[in-house]
């Protein structure tokens, strides 16, 4: 029988729950704010061409982090089944491209089409689009396969026939990846993680080699502007959250040499950001080598307080307010897009004096609350997405 790679414990861990379901909430309430008047510029994402960011940044590195802590937990549990290399790959393969087919359909409805020629609204283009993604990747209750497996079909039929229905603005063409959107960027970079997690075989250090050859790729790769800098950038962070999780769980250590190791994997990555940072610069866009090891830093840290306040101190109750996002994390991701193309159908929009100032803010954190209240509600009838 195959041997998991690391010592990891069985169960759910609420810390990592914990920074998963913060960086999906702060997702929701920057993502409101970024159409709003007058915010705080830390709250917003940086403009592209200045150097530095601000806490809008720091939420798409929060949910790379996120992804790279939970995976080796997934692959040694599909280990310790008994999958051999061939069907955890396959596994993986599989949930890589479900989340990079949902990212390219997203990101072609943002941009670059054309109504008239598709003889439809992108909101209503969209809605049928998050239908399809619940018919394929939705969990269902039926008892019967053959009713599944029909509802899956149904779905995959649906995409095809959207893939096909999209024209771009010249009513020509057809859909492109494009900058393969949110999720296909993470689907892109959960795959190079987890790949090089396999190869490695859960050694820290070779995996933190394995980080240094995507900062070292990153940075040939800048000199050329290739997308393949972009990947690097993004698969650096998901190794960054996959050695913190087995600096903190892998085998039986003490809380306090967990915590040192976590403060030293933050500090190594804060030192290399500062001093690449006199050769790039801090952006998001650009996803510079600065960006991305200064926010690997500051989740280390966070989730070094995570762990200290949720497992060490046993401070948990308050974590009920972030765990349906924990929980859900495709749903709650989803939800507000699927909202939002709904009320764009409808004709309806937000009032003015919502988006502009401290309106904006306490809207923003009233909007928050309301998906994470509608997303318990749907995980306590099933309404899940599992990939």
């Amino acid at each position: 029988m195959p041997v998991p790679f690391n010592d990891l414990p069985r169960q759910r861990i609420l810390s990592v729950d914990a920074f998963r379901g913060i960086a999906f909430v702060l997702m929701l309430f920057v993502n409101f704010l970024a159409s709003a008047r007058g915010m705080p510029a830390w709250l917003l994402h940086a403009n592209g061409a200045a150097d530095g960011m601000g806490l809008a940044d720091v939420v798409f590195p929060g949910f790379l982090f996120a992804v790279g802590m939970s995976l080796p937990f997934g692959v040694n549990s599909r280990i310790a089944r008994g999958d051999g290399p061939m069907q955890v790959f396959g596994h993986t393969a599989w949930r890589a491209l479900a989340l990079i087919v949902m990212g390219v359909f997203m990101v072609n409805a943002e941009s670059g089409y054309s109504e008239q020629a598709m003889r439809m609204p992108i909101a209503a283009w969209s809605l049928v689009f998050y239908a399809a993604v619940l018919l394929v990747w939705g969990v269902y209750r039926f008892d019967n396969a053959l009713l599944n497996g029909c509802l899956r079909a149904g779905g995959v039929a649906l995409l095809a026939a959207l893939a096909l229905v999209w024209r771009g603005a010249d009513g020509v063409s057809m859909m492109t990846p494009q900058w393969w959107g949110i999720l296909g960027l993470i689907g892109w970079a959960y795959l190079a993680g987890a790949v090089l997690y396999q190869l490695a075989r859960g050694q820290r250090m070779l995996l933190l080699g394995a980080m240094l050859a995507c900062l070292t790729l990153a940075m040939l790769g800048a000199r050329g502007g290739t997308a393949l800098a972009g990947h690097a950038i993004h698969s650096l962070i998901v190794l960054a959250g996959l050695v913190c999780a087995l600096l903190f769980f892998d085998g039986q250590r003490a809380a306090a040499l967990r915590l040192r190791d976590g403060a030293a994997l933050a500090a190594v990555l804060a030192a290399a950001g500062s001093v690449l940072h006199r050769w790039y610069p801090v952006s998001k866009i650009g996803a510079t080598p600065p960006w991305a090891l200064y926010c690997g830093a500051l989740c280390v840290a966070l989730f070094s307080l995570l762990y200290w306040l949720v497992e060490v101190r046993a401070a948990r109750r308050w974590t009920a307010l972030v765990e349906p996002a924990a929980t859900s994390p495709l749903i709650t991701y989803l939800l507000p897009f699927a909202i939002g193309a709904v009320i764009s159908l409808a004709g309806a929009h937000f009032r003015p004096a919502l988006l502009e100032g401290n309106s904006a803010l306490l809207a923003g954190a009233v909007f928050t609350a309301m998906i994470v209240l509608v997303v318990a509600r749907l995980n306590i009838h099933n309404c899940k997405l599992k990939i």
